[in-house]
């Protein structure tokens, strides 16, 4: 089990099986997430929660290099999504206190980011167990999202 800073609150966690949804409140405003499991058998189910998303975060293991090009195309295929096309998007490049992890940068280049020309997004460099880069990323996503809600 790892621990993950939550806002400020270290938890315990495990890998996501399956979907789970938590509201979190963040800067006055409530978030509805929906944390979806990469597990290659559900992610044909993720579109079923793509209505009316104003952002995706999506969290890269900057140290598995070895699914990082599987990661690129699920990443693209599922902003392809006629409904996803006016979301936001915040890479989390987390496992950043590891030996051996992909900078942000590496990560950016590796999933090709610099594709997403009609899209606010933005890469975080973090460490989900530290709480590092956390709050940076959110306040990034929630300035967007309350810009683009204008």
């Amino acid at each position: 089990m790892e621990s993950l800073s939550q806002i400020g609150e270290v938890i315990n966690t495990k890998p996501t099986i399956g979907f789970n949804v938590e509201t979190l409140s963040y800067k006055n405003l409530k978030l509805n997430v929906w944390d979806l499991g990469g597990q290659t058998s559900i992610r044909p189910y993720w579109r079923c929660y793509y209505a009316n998303t104003a952002a995706v975060i999506f969290v890269v293991d900057s140290t598995d290099r070895d699914r990082i090009d599987i990661a690129s195309k699920e990443l693209h295929l599922m902003l392809s999504e006629e409904e996803l096309s006016d979301s936001a998007l915040l890479v989390f490049a987390n496992k950043q206190d590891q030996p051996g992890a992909l900078s942000a940068a590496e990560v950016s280049k590796a999933l090709n980011l610099v594709e997403l020309k009609d899209r606010s997004w933005s890469i975080v460099a973090s460490s989900a167990i530290k709480g590092e880069g956390l709050t940076e990323g959110l306040d990034w996503l929630i300035d967007v999202i309350k810009e683009e809600q204008m």
